[in-house]
């Protein structure tokens, strides 16, 4: 049996969940693992099959447009409290988009149907209706992790309840609702984003966040993640950082706090 470090990623509905390529954001954990010399799996986690958060170090769950978002919904609320209970004790994990919404207590669609989420994050999405705009375009955001650059593409606002901490300060784009310069929601080692792209090959300070939590949580406070050789994630970096510039708006509300 190997003696290297061995790190299980679970990706909640790949099938379903799955907008955009973030799909990427596992095969981007995976290879940043490897080429530390530590061994990574991804386990798919599907619709009937239980989450045990010991059979795995790091959760995923990507994009979905409001149909699947109903498909999971039923399966996710009987995972919800052994998920919410893992975020409690700083299980790392990254929400990306309806996945992120669903990590919340709710969605409300355009209809007005309430499609139940599992309140990792204290908020809630409602979406404004068809003839609303969508919130879509580049994005550029501070956060804790340094600058972060995507692609956002959603129609519900997110709204944070007082107290909930956003992943950081929209600086080019929408984030949350386009109203309050919040854009997604951290608890712990979770996070919850709208950034597609997708996130993590491009943010690789936010890939390397999670396996760090997730060594830390295997093997000790001890355990180190020796850098790597980001020239070409630098690179795609700042060309979506260059990209949102001349794209994206500047940022409403980017002086408010949630």
């Amino acid at each position: 049996m190997s003696d290297r470090p061995f790190l299980r990623i679970g990706y909640l509905y790949p099938d379903v969940m799955n907008l955009y390529g973030d799909r990427g954001n596992a095969i981007a954990l995976k290879r940043r693992c490897e080429a530390r010399g530590i061994e990574a799996e991804v386990v798919p986690i599907g619709l009937g099959e239980p989450f045990d958060a010991r059979s795995v170090d790091i959760l995923l769950i990507g994009g979905g447009q409001d149909r699947e978002q109903r498909r999971v919904a039923a399966d996710l609320q009987e995972k919800g409290p052994t998920i919410r209970a893992a975020a409690e004790e700083g299980f790392p994990m990254l929400a990306v988009c309806g996945g992120f919404q669903l990590f919340g207590h709710r969605y409300v669609d355009h209809t007005g149907e309430v499609i139940p989420g599992i309140g990792v994050f204290d908020m809630e999405t409602r979406h404004p209706g068809l003839r609303a705009d969508r919130c879509i375009g580049d994005i550029v955001v501070e956060s804790p992790f340094g600058e972060l650059a995507g692609f956002e593409n959603h129609g519900g606002r997110t709204y944070l309840a007082p107290g909930q901490e956003p992943l950081g300060r929209v600086v080019r784009g929408f984030g949350n609702n386009g109203e309050d310069g919040t854009e997604g929601a951290r608890r712990g080692n979770a996070i919850g984003t709208y950034l597609h792209g997708s996130v993590l090959p491009k943010n690789p300070v936010l890939a390397d966040a999670l396996i760090a939590a997730a060594l830390r949580r295997r093997y000790g406070d001890s355990a180190e993640l020796p850098p790597l050789d980001d020239r070409y994630e630098a690179m795609a970096h700042a060309a979506a950082v260059r990209t949102a510039e001349r794209r994206a708006r500047p940022a409403r509300g980017a002086g408010r706090r949630a």
